[in-house]
């Protein structure tokens, strides 16, 4: 019986095998069309035949083709590309080391390319002192290819620095409008507009769109030699024109040092500033309070020491910008700009531009020195008369007030403070020409720049100032003999606010009793 089901089943199953199958009939005249059908493509020219068709599940399949944002940047963005050739502009005019930073990030299949004032400068004939590098490549992923060289540096903007030695070179990620983004630990702004934080990463457009002027904004490939300008930053550069990129007051709240940085190069390249750009700068100026003090420090030195720091003075003092970073000199200033405060001003300004002329050095302490004497002179008159402090310790006190209200502006490195309060005080102990001070004073490590001071100062106010110069500048030139000759002729010189010498009390000296014997047991 079970057999008999068994073979039932059996024959069930073949009769619904057979339904599917086609006809032997059919299936021959189905090949047969197949075979005219390859017979036909192959008598046919190349050039017609038709492209083979693919399944999906085929396992040849056609290359998919390139997205458009795929392209190299040079031709992904050719109509924005210039040859650096036709500016005399090629690979040889940059350190070996940022083509070296350049080329390991290309091979590393990265965008890279030398960006900002270098590029500038050598379309302008001057010779660039940075080399700044900007790249597709995330911070993390430059120290992964450069190893130990490599230091992340940065909150508010996340950078690399490569290290070559005693060469430091910059390397920045593309950012993109920080606006993208929502997330605080990426994009941070503050109530009055200000990047806090901006660490969103986008394209080689996208970067150039956030940088700040139009000249600065040129990006070189030296694999290509070409000069990427989006923003026509080559015309504005020969119109001789400065002009900020998108909105300039959303631009200045962003980063207020803008406005430190359009007055700089307007006084170092020789360049107007567009009327957009200069508009909102004297409503936004006290914006720059808002700014860390160790910044404002940093600004402040790239200000003064650009071989063009008085021009930068007057520019500053007319927009405005010059009092956010030296509240204390405010009181000083006249419609005339003929007080000793802005004499001074322009006399040592115009001495640091000259030693920076003449490739000598220059100190940031004793500039800041000269710049802030005033307001000690006056706070020590303050102290004196109304605490009845000697010239010394009203001196000492005026100096910590003067240099902790400056602090809250510009945060003044203690190595400068140190070396300041030693040019204040060399200006007392130089009034001091008996005995061996005059020669303590000259070995003081300091007494150049107290003397340069005290020329200043005889050259503004005149009068005992100029003999106690006079004498210096013929002490320190003189020998030994001739030395001795001067101490002997020397006069008594009022000190400062026409100030008596005081006298020195005698001091008297008691006679020792002789010791008592002790008595022999």
């Amino acid at each position: 019986m079970r057999w008999i089901i068994f073979n039932y089943i059996k024959s069930l199953f073949s009769r619904q095998k057979k339904s599917k199958k086609q006809p032997l009939a059919e299936q021959e005249t189905l090949s047969a069309k197949q075979e005219r059908k390859v017979k036909a493509v192959e008598l046919q020219p190349k050039s017609k035949r038709p492209a083979p068709a693919f399944n999906e599940q085929s396992e040849r399949s056609t290359k998919k083709p390139k997205k458009h944002s795929d392209l190299p940047s040079h031709l992904l963005h050719k109509k924005f590309t210039v040859n650096a050739g036709h500016y005399d502009i090629t690979p040889k005019d940059f350190p070996k080391n940022a083509l070296a930073i350049v080329e390991k990030l290309q091979r590393a299949g990265f965008e890279a390319y030398v960006v900002g004032g270098c590029i500038r400068d050598l379309l302008l004939g001057h010779k660039p002192k940075d080399f700044d590098v900007a790249t597709n490549a995330k911070p993390e992923e430059i120290q992964k290819i450069f190893g130990r060289q490599c230091r992340l540096i940065g909150r508010r903007f996340r950078l690399a620095h490569i290290v070559f030695g005693r060469d430091i070179y910059e390397v920045a990620t593309f950012r993109a409008d920080h606006a993208s983004h929502n997330s605080d630990k990426i994009s941070k702004v503050s109530e009055e507009g200000m990047l806090l934080r901006d660490n969103v990463y986008g394209t080689l457009r996208e970067d150039a769109q956030r940088r700040d002027f139009s000249v600065n904004s040129l990006y070189y490939d030296p694999k290509h030699n070409l000069i990427f300008d989006f923003f026509d930053g080559i015309a504005d550069l020969k119109a001789g024109k400065l002009r900020l990129i998108g909105d300039p007051v959303v631009r200045y709240q962003e980063d207020p040092v803008r406005m430190l940085r359009a007055v700089r190069f307007m006084a170092k390249l020789d360049m107007f500033l567009d009327k957009p750009s200069d508009t909102p700068i004297r409503e936004l100026a006290h914006l720059l309070k808002n700014i860390p003090a160790a910044r404002l420090f940093d600004e402040s030195l790239k200000l003064f020491q650009s071989g063009q720091g008085f021009k930068t003075y007057q520019l500053m003092r007319q927009y405005g910008l010059f009092e956010q970073l030296f509240p204390v000199l405010t009181p000083f200033f006249t419609e005339r700009n003929d007080s000793n405060a802005e004499r001074m001003l322009s006399k040592a300004l115009n001495s640091t531009d000259d030693r920076i002329r003449d490739n000598l050095r220059v100190n940031p302490a004793f500039l800041f020195a000269a710049l802030l004497w005033y307001p000690l002179r006056e706070k020590m008159e303050v102290l004196k008369n109304e605490g009845g402090l000697n010239s010394h310790d009203a001196m000492m006190l005026a100096a910590n007030d003067v240099l902790a209200e400056s602090c809250k502006a510009i945060a003044l490195h203690r190595r400068h403070t140190s070396v300041i309060r030693d040019i204040w005080a060399l200006q007392f102990q130089m009034t001091k020409r008996s005995g061996k001070r005059p020669q303590q004073t000259l070995e003081h490590v300091k007494f150049r720049a107290g003397f340069d001071l005290l020329v200043m100062r005889a050259e503004i106010e005149g009068g005992d100032l100029v003999e106690l110069s006079a004498w210096w500048h013929e002490y320190q030139f003189s020998n030994d003999a001739q030395r001795a000759e001067m101490l002997k002729a020397v006069r008594n010189v009022p000190n400062f606010a026409g100030e008596e010498k005081k006298k020195r009390r005698r001091k008297t000296f008691r006679k020792k009793k002789p010791a008592k014997k002790a008595s022999a047991e």
